[in-house]
């Protein structure tokens, strides 16, 4: 096999042979941190993007449930790419390459136009469907005591003040809907000056809101002028209750854990500021 796809196991390889025979690998995209192989290929004059988890993967599974569910919105526009292949078991797909760069680090992510267009965009993908779910409080809390209980460098005194608020709140029912799980300027693309999307591998139902928590963390922290953009494109601004000082908290203690187990420590100081902003006196 070519060059770029020495990490896909024997059954991705066969896949691949199978769907885009011949195809020629012209960029590595895989990230180093996780276990997900990201390949830019090109077959019969086409432009592909191939990603195959590794054993422990969960993403690729996530990802192609979300093309196959909620993406419309977004493919019908030519605002993300649209699926061609996918096998959950063999967890590899591969979808049509959108042009674009990424907004992250380029000129576009200074800029409110891009986030009002990406406020419109999330607005789409959380109109299309809505649960209620009785359990989704208590689900997300235990994730997070486990968190907690793992791997981490949280100095001791703050996960008992983190474990006590914690074990304080209330586990009332929320209101799900189809989420990015990831939204912020690392997963969307610019092109000719429009936004696209990318990067599925975190999609679920969830709080509207959790699409709020990166930005809200990072680039709305920075320029006031973008949150009001993207709030503008969004229409709403689901932050509006309690439950959003819970979704910040857990964030953080996520944002800290994951990233000092997969060795990130740029992600991991930001964990540790927010994990300090979420604690700080109102």
């Amino acid at each position: 096999m070519a060059a770029g796809r020495t990490n896909l196991s024997t059954r991705q390889r066969a896949l691949l042979a199978q769907w885009l025979p011949g195809a020629n690998v012209e960029k590595d995209h895989s990230w180093g941190l996780v276990q997900t192989t990201v390949l830019e290929m090109t077959y019969a004059g086409s432009r592909f993007i191939v990603k195959a988890g590794g054993d422990d993967d969960h993403h690729v599974e996530r990802e192609l449930h979300a093309h196959l569910n909620w993406l419309s919105p977004w493919t019908s526009l030519g605002r993300a790419p649209v699926l061609e292949y996918g096998d959950s078991e063999a967890k590899l797909l591969v979808t049509r390459y959108l042009p674009g760069e990424l907004v992250l680090g380029s000129e576009h992510a200074n800029v409110p136009a891009t986030y009002r267009e990406a406020g419109e965009l999330l607005a789409l993908l959380h109109a299309q469907t809505r649960i209620v779910d009785a359990d989704y409080e208590e689900r997300e809390n235990e994730k997070s005591l486990t968190s907690l209980s793992g791997p981490h460098r949280i100095a001791t005194s703050t996960v008992e003040r983190l474990r006590a608020e914690i074990i304080s709140w209330p586990t009332s029912e929320a209101l799900l809907v189809p989420t990015h799980g990831d939204w912020q300027p690392r997963n969307w693309l610019i092109h000719k000056n429009i936004v696209g999307i990318i990067d599925f591998g975190r999609a679920s139902m969830r709080p509207a809101y959790t699409d709020f928590t990166r930005l809200s963390a990072q680039e709305f922290r920075r320029d006031s002028k973008l949150e009001r953009a993207f709030l503008d494109g969004y229409g709403v601004d689901p932050r509006q209750t309690p439950a959003w000082h819970r979704s910040r908290v857990r964030e953080a203690i996520g944002t800290a854990a994951w990233a000092y187990r997969v060795g990130d420590e740029a992600f991991e100081a930001q964990g540790h500021r927010m994990i300090a902003e979420v604690l700080a006196p109102s």
